[in-house]
């Protein structure tokens, strides 16, 4: 039996600021933007390469807004992820690595270089490093 995570709803204050911010700033694709009723609206984006997307809109939860923290986008080389996120204008913090319990200069072990930023509503999140294959 497979259990596949697929989709991760992030409450936002202004849903037309969140979709902006997703695919503008850090580079979600847009699947689907429905608004059947002025009191419901569901936008999907998915990361480039994520088998799951994430999901802002109006009158789908109660969550409040940028209360979501510790989402973790994972990629193989942060150094290039965190230019290009930072080419889009996106505020992210330099990369850190965590080593033996502790932030470190230089290059992490495997796991472990970070670079983090927060969605305008505050929900948090960390960009990791995995280790080459």
């Amino acid at each position: 039996m497979e259990y596949k995570l697929e989709l991760v709803p992030i409450p936002v204050a202004d849903v037309d600021r969140a979709k902006a911010f997703y695919s503008e700033k850090v580079g979600f694709a847009i699947d689907l933007d429905h608004q059947p009723n002025e009191d419901f609206r569901i936008v999907q984006l998915t990361p480039p390469g994520s088998g799951c997307s994430i999901m802002v809109g109006k009158g789908t939860i109660r969550t409040a807004p940028g209360s979501v923290q510790g989402l973790q986008l994972v990629v193989d080389d942060i150094e290039a992820a965190h230019a290009e996120l930072s080419a889009r204008g996106l505020d992210i913090s330099p990369v850190r690595h965590f080593d033996n319990g502790t932030w470190v200069d230089g290059k992490g072990g495997p796991w472990n270089s970070f670079a983090f930023f927060d969605d305008p509503d505050g929900n948090g999140w960390a960009l990791q490093e995995r280790p080459s294959s």
